[in-house]
C-alpha cells in the first residue's frame, strides 16, 4: 500500500517560505495518471486544493495561491515539495499531501497530515 508522510517545520514567521516535503513508499511519482497534490485545512475552514505536480512533471496550480507557490520534486528520493512564500497567519493550516488517480478521478492516498502555524 502507498504511504506518504509530510515533513517540514511546524512554526514559520509571517513573512518567510513555509517549505513541506512528501515522502513517497511502495510506489513511485512517476506511475502514469498519477497526480500528486498539496491540500490544507485551516482551523474551523474546509479542504483547500492549493495544487499537484504529475506524474510527467506537469504542474497545477489554484489560481487563488498560483502567485506565491511552487510544486516541484525529486524522483530519486521519490518525493515532492511545495513551497508557498511570503506567509501571513491566514496561512496557518493542517497540510496535507495526496495522491490522485486521474483513471478513477479519486484521492486514494493521504498522509497523516502537518500543522504549521504562522507567527511571530
Amino acid at each position: 500500500q502507498v504511504q506518504l508522510q509530510e515533513s517540514g517545520p511546524d512554526l514559520v514567521k509571517p513573512s518567510q517560505t513555509l517549505s513541506l516535503t512528501c515522502t513517497v513508499s511502495s510506489g513511485s511519482i512517476t506511475t502514469t495518471y498519477y497526480f500528486w497534490a498539496w491540500i490544507r485545512q485551516p482551523p474551523g475552514k474546509g479542504l483547500e486544493w492549493m495544487g499537484a505536480i504529475k506524474y510527467d512533471g506537469s504542474t497545477y496550480y489554484s489560481p487563488s495561491l498560483k502567485s506565491h507557490t511552487s510544486i516541484s520534486r525529486d524522483t530519486s528520493k521519490n518525493q515532492f515539495s511545495l513551497q508557498l512564500s511570503s506567509v501571513t497567519p491566514e496561512d496557518t493550516a493542517v497540510y496535507y499531501c495526496a495522491s490522485y488517480f486521474s483513471q478513477t478521478a479519486t484521492y486514494d492516498y493521504w498522509g497523516q497530515g502537518t500543522q504549521v502555524t504562522v507567527s511571530s
